[in-house]
């Protein structure tokens, strides 16, 4: 099969396509023959060598995709040959096929086709697992969306909105903070010319917000203490802005509050799968009643992955980037 491989770190340009081995389902997997995949910003990291524990060289990235089991393993009972679905893995979905466990798949939303269905599983599984799981939104609560045109922030902002939270969002671009107040943040936030905290402050009458999801990380962590509400919980699930920081524990403890630091990638099959579960649950039926929309920014063919990339690097993007393995460019 086709595959784009990292045989070593670097830009772009490192991303090579290249025939590989075919791979086979193990007990409790299935084959997706991938009609799509989508980028996500531990790609790049990977792709830099800067994401956690080194990746094994040469390497397939992709943590999402789409398409149509093609072979079922020993123990898969409840997929069939032919099922279109998206799915979550841990890598290997820049290719024509991925192995995945039968947990990790969810069905392909009737009202997405196979190409915006990809921008789904990553995003989904983030925000079920930090807004609804670690931090137990509910109606009338605020939540701030850091990051809010981006891939998790576009689902996020939604997810807020169709379970009735008040949703402010920060991002950059007159356009992007646009997009943020089309899916339902109430105030958009420039965070190159205002003080999301000062904003926040004002537009709840001094008491915080409830929920802040975080992608900045360290840089961004004092105005989160200061912008949270009494019993608040913070969700940083990205350090763009830097992994140190000290934590200003006094004021925490004044307000009772939460600091919770995940990742999804490297959580254990049995946490995937609990994941996958609850947003197939708690929002898949939003997804598939028009609630809650895949935002697709652009779609590359698969030849042009490091194109893509670059693309992502530049942060002008408003949603996912989807690659689609079986059609040219649109």
């Amino acid at each position: 099969m086709r595959a784009i491989i990292l045989p070593q770190t670097g830009g772009p340009e490192a991303l090579v396509l290249a025939e590989v081995p075919d791979p086979h389902p193990a007990a409790g997997e299935v084959i997706v023959d991938v009609h799509a995949t989508a980028l996500n910003f531990a790609d790049l990291l990977q792709r830099r060598g800067t994401y956690g524990t080194p990746a094994n060289l040469p390497s397939i990235l992709g943590i999402e995709c789409s398409g149509t089991i093609i072979e079922i393993g020993e123990g898969v009972s409840n997929w069939a040959v032919g099922d279109e679905v998206c799915a979550l893995v841990s890598g290997g979905a820049y290719a024509e096929r991925v192995a995945v466990p039968a947990t990790q798949l969810l069905a392909r939303p009737y009202n997405a086709d196979l190409i915006t269905a990809a921008a789904l599983p990553e995003a989904a599984c983030t925000v079920w697992s930090n807004l609804l799981d670690i931090s137990r939104m509910a109606p009338g609560e605020t939540l701030l969306v850091h990051g809010g045109a981006g891939g998790i922030g576009t689902f996020a902002i939604q997810t807020g909105r169709a379970m009735g939270a008040r949703v402010f969002a920060t991002a950059g671009s007159k356009e992007k903070l646009q997009r943020c107040m089309d899916l339902g943040a109430e105030r958009a936030i420039s965070y190159r010319n205002e003080d999301f905290k000062t904003v926040v402050l004002n537009e709840t009458g001094q008491h915080g917000v409830d929920i802040i999801l975080d992608n900045m990380g360290a840089a961004y962590l004092s105005r989160n203490i200061d912008a949270l509400a009494s019993d608040g919980r913070i969700a940083m699930i990205g350090l763009q802005s830097g992994r140190d920081a000290e934590i200003p524990l006094g004021r925490m403890m004044a307000k009772r509050g939460s600091l919770f630091t995940t990742s999804l990638r490297d959580r254990p099959l049995a946490a995937k799968a609990r994941i996958v579960e609850g947003v197939r649950r708690d929002l898949w039926p939003l997804v598939e009643r028009g609630d809650i929309l895949p935002t697709v920014d652009r779609i590359f063919s698969f030849a042009d992955m490091p194109a893509a990339h670059r693309y992502m690097e530049d942060g002008k993007h408003v949603g996912k980037i989807v690659v689609s393995v079986k059609e040219r460019q649109i």
